[in-house]
């Protein structure tokens, strides 16, 4: 019989906490460098990827020792193209805790207009009860 773990406490991660990641459009950001695609514009998943940075802002460091967030649901539009050169800032609030998953609305921003946007959850983990996990599935055990 396994001990029940204490109960996670995330009462210092709330509603209207703001983190924000940014990067310069390169050629290695673009949709054929990563296979999304063939124009040479900012790739939809490294759009992604800056949604997650920007969620890991905000919150990760809140969290308390021994946790951290994994991206568990993305709900996002990509609505307009960024070309190689244009500096891209993604934000991503804290619109909900509930239980073990932070929600965020998330946003990007091209300096001329927002490209992208939606809805993003993550899942609060300890780290050595995910690494055990991970490790008995690369063993081949469930």
């Amino acid at each position: 019989m396994s001990t029940p773990s204490p109960k996670l406490d995330l009462s210092s991660v709330r509603p209207g906490l703001i983190g924000s990641a940014e990067l310069v459009v390169a050629a290695e950001h673009t949709a054929p460098r990563v296979g999304s695609g063939r124009i040479a514009v900012l790739a939809t998943p490294v759009m992604i990827n800056l949604f997650e940075a920007a969620a890991l802002a905000a919150a990760e460091h809140l969290l308390p020792a021994g946790h951290q967030s994994l991206g568990i649901h993305l709900d996002v539009k990509h609505t307009a193209a960024t070309p190689v050169g244009r500096r891209v800032t993604a934000t991503a609030e804290v619109v909900a805790v509930d239980g073990r998953t932070v929600t965020f609305k998330v946003t990007a921003h091209d300096g001329i207009e927002e490209i992208g946007g939606g809805m993003h959850s993550r899942v609060v983990v300890a780290v050595d009860r995910f690494d055990t996990r991970v490790q008995r599935k690369a063993g081949g055990s469930a």
